[in-house]
């Protein structure tokens, strides 16, 4: 009887410490982005897919008279566009593929899709078929080489390969997503949201989901934050030699931008005035960001949810807008199995090329 209540006992305590284990592991929300955004840098390789949406864009004027019919059939066309982006991308050697799609609705709905490779040299633009902008038919299809290098000299620039160092890219995102984060206040801004709760896409297995968001209760707040303590942090950030040459910044640039926020007491009190104004024009229906974290604290998917209605206090127009955006990351650090590859022989052509048969449609 003893050594069966031994074992019983025994059983229960590795239950208790497995869940204690299980439930440890989900962070408080700001500790759990800031864990994110460090082991992003961990990222070798991965399959990505973006997706931005406007839902909704709707301009209607106080006087009904002066609606414009371009830009109702302006804003017709914008609704309910997407711009799609998927890829591969790898850290050694480098390489970034991606196909970038943009789908517009309405009267004049068409869609563009382009293929393009990145590697630490060069650029392959896949040239598309665009409706009403004719290309002569020994181009379209064919990847246009962009030598990035040669481009900076022809700009005017120097050369500098570590803007495309992913690494320390990453690194500099890390630092700056700390350092704004650290200044929000988790309660106000922060919480958990249950992982059966967040809608995540099919194929997305997440730990934890944490949502940062702003309402109108709080958007006085936020900007005050991101304004007086946010960004002189990021500037502080962008100063150090490394990512201010990385970026090709100038110091006196970066310093004059402090300047500008060492705001004083009279102009702290004329913003909290404007701010106090602003609910008068902004409506914050719904602005979320929210973030999952698989069960190696990898940031495997990102959306933004925002739903927002402006109304200038002059004129009483009302602006409708409202937008989705998403990003997934999966097969995280494993062999990137590109589909596009680095073009090469016939497939490719020179930006010299390219003119002379462009020039040559045109009769030039």
């Amino acid at each position: 009887m003893t050594k069966r209540m031994g074992a019983l006992l025994l059983t229960l305590l590795l239950t208790v410490s497995l869940a204690l284990t299980a439930c440890s592991s989900k962070q408080e929300p700001k500790e759990a982005l800031k864990t994110a955004a460090a082991n992003a840098s961990k990222l070798t390789s991965y399959e990505m897919s973006s997706n931005f949406t406007i839902n909704e864009l709707s301009y209607k004027p106080a006087d009904e008279s002066q609606q414009d019919p371009t830009m109702t059939q302006f804003m017709s066309m914008l609704k309910d566009a997407q711009f799609n982006v998927t890829g591969v991308y790898q850290s050694e050697p480098m390489q970034t593929e991606m196909t970038v799609s943009l789908e517009l609705k309405g009267d004049m709905g068409m869609t563009f899709t382009i293929p393009m490779v990145m590697t630490a040299e060069k650029l392959y633009v896949k040239v598309p078929s665009i409706p009403f902008f004719p290309i002569p038919e020994t181009v379209v299809g064919k990847f246009l080489e962009l030598d990035l290098k040669e481009l900076a000299e022809q700009e005017g620039t120097e050369w500098n390969p570590d803007a495309m160092d992913a690494a320390k890219t990453q690194k500099l995102s890390n630092e700056v997503m700390d350092a704004v984060l650290s200044e929000y206040d988790q309660d106000k801004f922060f919480k958990n949201v249950d992982v059966k709760d967040a809608q995540l896409p099919e194929g997305v297995d997440a730990k934890q989901v944490v949502q940062f968001s702003v309402n109108n209760d709080n958007v006085k707040e936020a900007i005050t934050v991101l304004v007086t303590k946010a960004m002189p942090k990021v500037l502080d950030i962008l100063s150090k030699e490394e990512y201010r040459d990385m970026l090709q910044m100038d110091q006196a640039d970066i310093d004059q931008a402090k300047e500008d926020l060492n705001i004083t007491e009279a102009d702290q009190a004329e913003m909290s005035k404007d701010l106090d104004q602003l609910k008068d024009i902004l409506t914050i229906n719904k602005f979320n960001i929210d973030f999952a974290l698989d069960k190696q604290d990898f940031p495997v998917y990102q959306k933004i949810a925002a739903d927002l209605l402006i109304k200038p206090v002059d004129t009483k127009d009302e602006v409708k807008l409202a937008f989705t955006g998403s990003n997934t990351y999966t097969k995280i650090n494993e062999k990137a199995a590109f589909k596009i590859n680095i073009p090469t022989g016939e497939n490719v052509i020179t930006m010299e090329e390219f003119e002379e048969l462009m020039n040559a449609s045109y009769g030039y």
